[in-house]
């Protein structure tokens, strides 16, 4: 990390402690105290706020994450650092109005200052790599397909803060745009000639030994080293990685939904994330909706189609009908027909719902049926599958667990038709991911991240 990201650090904690303490006076105001200020409050609040964050991670680097889960990241630590100050005040029992209604407020006004100006803090910081002001400069090491892949992806998300300074191996098949810098035993020259942030090694596994002293090289330099691991060959398990002694290990264990507690947690929340939606929006948007289609179009209100759901069987999937009645889902050859941008088989109140997602809404009954699940992998028509399931890399794998009205993939902009085999690869790669590394909070920053591009809007979603 280069000296520019770090004297951003401060900038972050400093940020907190205003936002903590306009909070207090916000709270303060509401309740009609401001007078009874206490800065033994605010120092013990900021004590409190600084030591939870080495627990809840609220200052761990982001830049390559969506805003969505920095603002779980902020509930969580508004969660565990509420549970800590209460506690505090209950023993330390120090001077003021600490109510519930005081809470409310204080953590409230927490929340809402703390995303907003994270977020300000977030754009700023991309302007800067926007600008190259505050890059990190990488150098790669091994022209794999992993080196590839890493150099695409930081070209393409500058955001993400990172700028590839060249590449070295001992072949000149250097990446198309990447400047090769030489071969691999010149290492050790290249850092000491050029200021070099990050050296990231995309070597074969099997290369240890020059992966060891490409390390002990840049231990030498004090560069930071990344290493991008090969696990294509455990697509279809969980990989961690844990020390044993001084030795490292990958274990390829179970996926976090073969415990019987995490499906618990997870069908428990669908149920009720299911029934309060529906008791709130459901029953505004529903009549509302299946009238605007019926006065538009001659059909059904409702769109029932086969897709295939938990190990490959099939379920029933009831979505609002959006193209007009006579469109058919197979052309003339037989061929599946995916939706299309400005399909004229869409009605116009079809392509609002389909724009916003709304067409989705009938899919919570299926979640309370059991045959799918508020956030997952997307189930896809029969034809998709036969279609896909042979022409693209462990594309059955993502029916291991229960499809969902909203998924990695779609958050994270593969949505819509999937023109090419390449299209549908990055899909369920996507949707891979989401299985191997499942959490209840990961589950909540897609729920958030759909309510997001709800209101900002997809380019996909046709």
């Amino acid at each position: 990390m280069n000296k520019k990201t770090n004297r951003f650090i401060p900038v972050r904690y400093l940020n907190d402690a205003l936002v903590v303490i306009a909070a207090y006076l916000v709270a303060l105001w509401n309740i009609g105290h401001l007078d009874q200020w206490n800065p033994s409050f605010t120092i013990l609040a900021l004590v409190i706020w600084y030591f939870v964050s080495s627990f809840s991670k609220l200052y761990a680097d982001r830049r390559s994450n969506k805003f969505a889960e920095e603002i779980i990241f902020i509930l969580y630590h508004l969660i565990l650092f509420t549970i800590l100050l209460s506690s505090s005040l209950f023993f330390l029992k120090p001077s003021g109005v600490y109510d519930f209604s005081f809470f409310v407020y204080f953590i409230g006004s927490n929340f809402i200052l703390a995303a907003v100006t994270k977020y300000i803090l977030r754009k700023n910081r991309h302007a800067a790599f926007y600008q190259g002001r505050m890059n990190d400069l990488v150098l790669l090491v091994g022209a794999t397909a992993a080196a590839k892949n890493f150099y695409e992806t930081v070209e393409k998300y500058y955001y993400y803060g990172y700028k590839v300074e060249g590449i070295i191996d001992d072949e000149m098949n250097n990446i198309q745009g990447c400047d090769y810098l030489g071969k691999i035993s010149q290492l050790d020259l290249i850092l000491k000639s050029r200021f070099i942030d990050e050296v990231v090694i995309a070597l074969p596994t099997e290369d240890y030994s020059t992966i060891q002293r490409c390390i002990s090289i840049c231990d030498y330099y004090r560069t930071k080293v990344r290493i991008l691991p090969d696990f294509q060959q455990y697509a279809t398990s969980s990989v961690s990685i844990q020390t044993i002694g001084q030795v490292p290990v990958v274990n390829v264990g179970r996926l976090p939904l073969d415990r019987l507690e995490n499906r618990i947690l997870k069908r428990v929340f669908d149920v009720v994330f299911s029934i309060v939606f529906m008791l709130t929006f459901g029953l505004l948007l529903f009549p509302l909706i299946a009238l605007l289609i019926k006065i538009t179009s001659k059909g059904p209100v409702f769109f029932r189609q086969e897709r295939w759901g938990l190990n490959n069987e099939t379920l029933t999937c009831y979505k609002f009908r959006t193209m007009v009645k006579e469109s058919a889902d197979v052309d003339e050859d037989g061929n599946y027909q995916q939706a299309q941008k400005e399909d004229p088989r869409i009605t116009w109140v079809g392509a609002f719902l389909r724009k916003t997602n709304l067409d989705e809404i009938p899919q919570f009954w299926n979640v309370l049926l059991g045959d799918m699940s508020v956030v997952g992998p997307r189930p896809h028509p029969t034809p998709l599958n036969i279609e896909s399931m042979n022409t693209v890399d462990n594309y059955m794998l993502r029916h291991i667990v229960l499809p969902g009205i909203s998924g990695w993939a779609q958050v994270n902009g593969c949505r819509g038709e999937t023109r090419t085999t390449e299209d549908m690869q990055e899909r369920v790669d996507f949707d891979l991911s989401y299985i191997h590394r499942w959490s209840f909070w990961l589950d909540c920053q897609i729920i958030l991240q759909t309510v997001i591009n709800f209101f900002r809007g997809d380019q996909n979603a046709y």
